[in-house]
This record gives C-alpha cells, sequence and structure tokens, in this order.
C-alpha cells in the first residue's frame, strides 16, 4: 500500500506545476478518493507561495475521474495583508478532475468570540476499543481506522464516525484533515438502505482554528442528509477532535443514481 505521504513525495516538478499518480489503493470506483485528490492539491497550494498564513477554507468541485498519471497546477489568485486564494487544479488523461479554492487566512484580533453546539456524546476510541479498517470493496477506506456509531441516537440520514489514518507520520496537519474530512460515506445512502452509484459535485469545509490537533489521530466526523430529492442531495458535516473541540464544518453536494 502506498500512504499519502509517499504519494506526496513522490510528486516531481514539472514545467508549470507538478505530476504524480493515483495509487489503486487510494481509489473510489473509477476515480481517486476525493480526500486524496483534495490533500495532494493543498500540498501543491501550499508550495506555490512563500510563508502563507493557516488554510482557513476549502472549496472544492469534482469535475470528473482521476487516475493514473495526474497533473497538479497551483496559482495565487490574490494575496492581501492578511488572506491568500490558492486554485489549484487536478488533472489526469480524462481532462481536469478537480478544481480547488484555498483560502489562507492569518489570525486578526477581533471582539468576537463565540460559538455554539457541542460535540455528540460519543467517546474516542480506546486501546481496547475495536474498530475496523475501512472495507475491501472501496480501496481508500483501508487506509483508515474507523468507528461508526449504529444505535437509535444516530439518525436515519446521519452518519457518525469516529476516523484515523492508519500512516500519518510526517503529513501537514491540514494536509492531513483534509484526507480525513472526506471519509464519510454520504448521510443519504442511509435511506435508500445500501450502496448506490453516486458521485460528489461540490465540497465546502471552514477550518475553525489556525491548526488542527487531536490525540492519537482519532477524528470525530458527522454527515447529516438536509434534502434529497431527484438525484441531488445536500448535506451538512462537522469534525470535532478527541477532545470535543470543533475543528471544521463543512457542506457537500452529492448526486445518486438511484
Amino acid at each position: 500500500m502506498t500512504t499519502l505521504k509517499q504519494a506526496i513525495d513522490a510528486l516531481k516538478p514539472i514545467e508549470g506545476g507538478w505530476r504524480g499518480t493515483v495509487p489503486e489503493n487510494w481509489t473510489q470506483g473509477r476515480t481517486a478518493y476525493g480526500g486524496f485528490s483534495a490533500a495532494l492539491a493543498l500540498h501543491v497550494a501550499q508550495q506555490s507561495d512563500i510563508d502563507l498564513p493557516p488554510l482557513r477554507s476549502a472549496q472544492v468541485s469534482f469535475i470528473g475521474p482521476l487516475s493514473g498519471d495526474i497533473t497538479i497546477r497551483a496559482s495565487r489568485l490574490r494575496r492581501g495583508r492578511n488572506a491568500a486564494f490558492v486554485q489549484a487544479d487536478v488533472e489526469s488523461a480524462a481532462g481536469l478532475g478537480l478544481r480547488a479554492t484555498f483560502v489562507f487566512m492569518a489570525a486578526v484580533e477581533s471582539r468576537v468570540d463565540h460559538q455554539t453546539g457541542s460535540a455528540p456524546d460519543f467517546p474516542v476510541p480506546g486501546p481496547d476499543t475495536q474498530t475496523f479498517r475501512g472495507h475491501s470493496a472501496v480501496a481508500f477506506s483501508r487506509n483508515f481506522d474507523l468507528l461508526d456509531r449504529r444505535d437509535d441516537s444516530v439518525g436515519p440520514a446521519e452518519w457518525l464516525r469516529w476516523a484515523r489514518l492508519v500512516e500519518r507520520e510526517g503529513l501537514d496537519p491540514m494536509v492531513e484533515l483534509i484526507a480525513i474530512a472526506d471519509c464519510l460515506p454520504p448521510a443519504a445512502l442511509k435511506l435508500l438502505g445500501g450502496p448506490a452509484p453516486l458521485s460528489s459535485m461540490t465540497w465546502l469545509l471552514n477550518i475553525l482554528g489556525p491548526q488542527p490537533v487531536t490525540q492519537d489521530g482519532w477524528w470525530l466526523l458527522r454527515a447529516t442528509t438536509d434534502y434529497t430529492k431527484d438525484g441531488s442531495s445536500s448535506q451538512q458535516m462537522a469534525i470535532w477532535n478527541a477532545d470535543g473541540t470543533p475543528v471544521a464544518e463543512q457542506m457537500q453536494s452529492v448526486a445518486i443514481f438511484a
């Protein structure tokens, strides 16, 4: 198996960008797992400018399939005193597969300090907790240790899952978080009662702090479908660390062909 760190280290500089490969163990059907391709795009975006502040937001469009050899290019859209906008494109033989806009922003003084909500009541896995390592039918999921909550406290269109990368040593914390953030199945699948053909369309992720940290690699993920009709699904997503601190808020659009 190729780790995420190995895939990043294998990127080769070319004129105007970087060239790499989607390993088989990071695929999801006929394309790369979205968290993998977004993580590579973020890494290249981080290399595109000097002294970038922390990542604050990512807007990702999954435009087409990505497989085999890929090319990643990043360019500055704008850089001001506090914020920098960087666009990153990932292409393969099938054409443009992913386009992301990353917003890097330094902290600024503010009189406002406000947040609402709390982490779900789902204890972090301990040393003796029985977890599972993905599913053999979904190649990329084998890169994660996972624990789902399956009791009646979880809604009929909701996923609640602890997740961690099996191999995460040496990764930038933001790259690790991006790779983890997309590893929940769409919550609308619960309404269908099983697997179905689908495609993520867009993904918005807002980071709630300057540097994501947790314990032993564990992150708590939740996805809840707000609307599913005529093949289109919209869902809200959130991430907490092992201490219950909110780390990110997300929203995703998914096309479901069932």
